[in-house]
Order: structure tokens, then C-alpha cells, then sequence
């Protein structure tokens, strides 16, 4: 066993031989696709129950092999191109969107240095003085695959999803990249594994809060998630950036989006709760972040994220487009800002005073800053009242939606008419005056 105080560091890496290497690197394959098997049929079980459904309960003990079967079913599927595309580019695009996804947890932590067959070795693929931006890069690349794929299809309906990704990107990854900065300037590091060991006496959750929160919004939205899965709402654009796509070609896409959750949530987990470590009870057993136990830590906290996935996507309605930016460029990226500045204020500010003093006066600016953020999201997702909605001129008149055979929104200046509304009283009161009605 590995003594507890054994935190990898970037001196530790590169030393390992090739076979490890190659162990290491399938052996993080194998937890991903092991991940996203789970994860799809765990999403189902769990929409089933908050629904009260039974979800799936046929294939395998309690439905167990579900996830399997599915994805022999896709792979077996007549793979359809449809007549117009850009063949090269329709191909490229799911496998430019899976393997960013999977190479991107190549410098995720799971674990102490442990001992495998007398080599003693991190339980981390491998690590670089500027980690945390490496995984912002290659999930940056993901991304295309989505607006590729919308592109190349040669319709409408894609395209619209891949231009709502490209917005979605540009908007969220500049909270997100925010809130890194933060945890930054405490940990002084961008190396995943010593920020793991920088919190070896308190996570950074609770120096950061402000971060922590943001990182959650913008992670659902890079996921392309409930209640952020714009680009392939199906409701308005039948499947988005995917609508084209069949058989393993679309089974890749859907790959992605579940190794693109477990990697924001392994992210999360390393960033903000202290990583591998055991909490807090069970960090008090000498031997809780020794050996091959912190992979279980770690596994636990990943899974809590990706509940939360399950959970949103069960529990929130899809947001409208316009909400949806204004959250992210409105409410997101300048609090980000000013709490980036405030903790570089107050490193300046207590520079000549106890580790403990500055982080009770983080933690202090932390829920302030918080609850300011809580509050401004109220503030925008605050509707109107009917009350405040603006009355039609004088001069309005009622139009048919009907006329042209299908119906249409009125425009500025009309009103619907029909039968009295409550909420919009005055406004009907006035379409039933100039129809001459008693």
C-alpha cells in the first residue's frame, strides 16, 4: 500500500513502460464505454421512476442488458446517406465528435501512485503543466463534429442545430474558462494532479463557490443537455445536428454526448471536491486515500454529477434561445469576472497572512458573490406579469389567423380575436368593440 501523503506530481509521469501505457490507456477506454453503458440505462431507470414508469425491465436481470442491446441494434442497422451531402465531411463529423470526448480524460486523476506488477505508477494516463486547458481545448474540438455534422447534411434542420451549437460554445466555454481561472489563482497550478493535491486539507468548492456554480451551468450547456439541448431539440428541429444520421453513425454521436458528460463530471469532481480523496468521514481511516480505494471515491462523486444530468433532463423544461444567451452573456460571463477579480484581490490583500484567514475570507466572498448570482438568475427568469404586457393602439384591428389556411402569430400592431381572456382583457375588449359587437 502507497502511503496516504503519495500525491502524484507532474515529476511523477513519463517514466512508466509501454505496456503500462497501453494498460493504462485501455483500461480508460474500457471505463468510459463501461460508463456510458451504465449511464443510458441508469438515465431511463431513473426518468422512469420520477415519472412513474417502469422503464426498461426486459433484456437481462431488471433490464440490466438494455444499453447492450441497443447498441448492438444501432451498430446492425442499415446505414442511410441521403442524396446532397458532403460525403467526406457527413462521415468525419461523428468521429471528429468521439474521440476528442474519450482522449480529453487522458489527464483526469483517478487515483493515487499504486503498484501495478512492481512498477509503481499514478492512476492518471499522464499529466501537463497546463491540464485543465488541455481538456478545454479538446472538448473545444468536439464541438465541430456537432456543427460539421449540421453543416455537411445538407438541410435545414441540422444546420439551424449546428449554428445554435457554434453560439452555444462561444457563450458557455467563456464562463466556464472563468471559473477555471479562479481555481487557479488558489491552487497556483493548472496540472490536474497537484490541484488534486492541493486539496488535500479542504476542497475547493469551499474557497470557490461562485466558480463551482458557474461550472455546473456551463457544463450542462457544453453537453448540449436538458434544459440546454438546443441544437438537437427535437421539438423544433425533429433531431437537430443528427437528423440526417442512422445506424453507428448516430450511435457515435450519442457516444459522445454521454463521454462528454462523464468528462465535465470527472472535471468537476477534480476541480472542486478534492478529486480521488476520500470525504469526510471516511478521510479520517488512514488507508481512505491509499491503494486502489480512491478509485471508488472518485467513480462516487463522478456519478453524483451525472445524476444531476438525469435529474435536469427529467425535471426542466427545454429553455427558450433567447433565455439561454442571455443566461450565459448576461449573468454568466460577468459575475465569472468580477468574482475572478475579487479572488485576485483578495490573494493580494491577505499575501502576508495564514492559509486559514484567507480562506475564511474566500469562503466569506464566496456566498456573498453566490447569492448574488442566485439572484440575478431569479431576476431573469422572472416573468412578466399580464398586467405589465403593452396594450394595442387605439388604432388596432383584429386579423384572422386562419386566412391563409394555416395559423400565423400576429404581428406588431394586431390583435386575436376570440373569446375574453382574463389575463388580456383590455385587449379583447377593444376587438369586440370595433367588430360592433354588444
Amino acid at each position: 500500500m502507497i502511503a496516504a501523503t503519495n500525491y502524484p506530481t507532474l515529476a511523477d509521469f513519463g517514466y512508466d513502460p509501454w505496456w503500462l501505457m497501453l494498460a493504462k490507456a485501455i483500461g480508460v477506454f474500457v471505463f468510459l464505454v463501461l460508463t456510458v453503458l451504465a449511464g443510458i440505462l441508469i438515465e431511463r431507470k431513473v426518468m422512469a421512476r420520477m415519472q412513474r414508469r417502469l422503464g426498461p425491465n426486459r433484456l437481462g436481470p431488471g433490464g440490466l442488458l438494455q444499453s447492450l442491446a441497443d447498441g448492438v441494434k444501432l451498430a446492425l442497422k442499415e446505414g442511410l446517406t441521403p442524396a446532397g451531402v458532403d460525403k467526406v465531411i457527413y462521415l468525419l463529423a461523428p468521429i471528429i465528435a468521439v474521440v476528442p470526448a474519450i482522449t480529453a480524460f487522458a489527464v483526469i486523476p483517478m487515483g493515487p501512485q499504486v503498484s501495478v506488477f512492481g512498477h509503481v505508477t499514478p492512476l492518471q494516463l499522464t499529466d501537463l503543466p497546463v491540464g485543465v486547458l488541455y481538456v478545454l481545448a479538446i472538448t473545444s474540438i468536439g464541438v465541430y463534429g456537432i456543427i460539421l455534422a449540421g453543416w455537411a447534411s445538407s438541410s435545414t434542420y441540422p444546420l439551424l442545430g449546428g449554428l445554435r451549437s457554434t453560439a452555444q460554445v462561444i457563450s458557455y466555454e467563456i464562463a466556464m474558462g472563468l471559473s477555471f481561472a479562479s481555481v487557479f489563482l488558489v491552487s497556483t497550478t493548472m496540472s490536474t494532479s497537484e490541484i488534486v493535491g492541493g486539496q488535500r486539507h479542504h476542497w475547493y468548492l469551499l474557497l470557490v463557490l461562485p466558480a463551482f456554480v458557474i461550472y455546473l451551468i456551463s457544463m450542462v450547456g457544453e453537453t448540449n443537455r436538458a434544459p440546454f439541448d438546443l441544437p438537437e431539440a427535437e421539438g423544433e428541429l425533429v433531431g437537430g445536428f443528427h437528423t440526417e444520421y442512422s445506424s453507428l453513425k448516430f450511435a457515435m454521436f450519442m457516444l459522445a454526448e454521454y463521454v462528454n458528460m462523464a468528462t465535465v463530471s470527472a472535471l468537476a469532481t477534480t476541480l472542486f471536491l478534492g478529486g480521488w480523496q476520500a470525504p469526510w468521514p471516511v478521510s479520517a481511516w488512514d488507508g481512505a486515500n491509499s491503494g486502489w480505494w480512491p478509485l471508488l471515491w472518485f467513480t462516487a462523486k463522478m456519478w453524483c454529477f451525472l445524476f444531476m444530468f438525469f435529474w435536469l433532463r427529467t425535471a426542466l423544461p427545454r429553455l427558450r434561445y433567447d433565455q439561454f444567451m442571455n443566461l450565459g452573456w448576461k449573468v454568466l460571463i460577468p459575475v465569472a469576472l468580477g468574482w475572478v477579480m475579487v479572488v485576485g484581490v483578495i490573494d493580494q490583500a491577505t499575501r502576508g497572512q495564514s492559509d486559514l484567514v484567507t480562506s475564511l475570507v474566500l469562503a466569506a466572498a464566496g456566498v456573498c458573490v453566490t447569492v448574488l448570482l442566485i439572484y440575478a438568475i431569479s431576476r431573469l427568469s422572472r416573468t412578466r406579469r399580464s398586467s405589465a404586457l403593452p396594450h394595442p393602439p387605439s388604432g388596432a384591428e383584429p386579423f384572422d389567423p386562419m386566412a391563409g389556411g394555416f395559423p400565423v402569430p400576429p404581428l406588431p400592431g394586431q390583435i386575436l380575436p376570440g373569446p375574453l381572456r382574463p389575463d388580456r382583457a383590455p385587449e379583447n375588449k377593444l376587438a369586440v368593440e370595433q367588430k360592433g359587437a354588444p
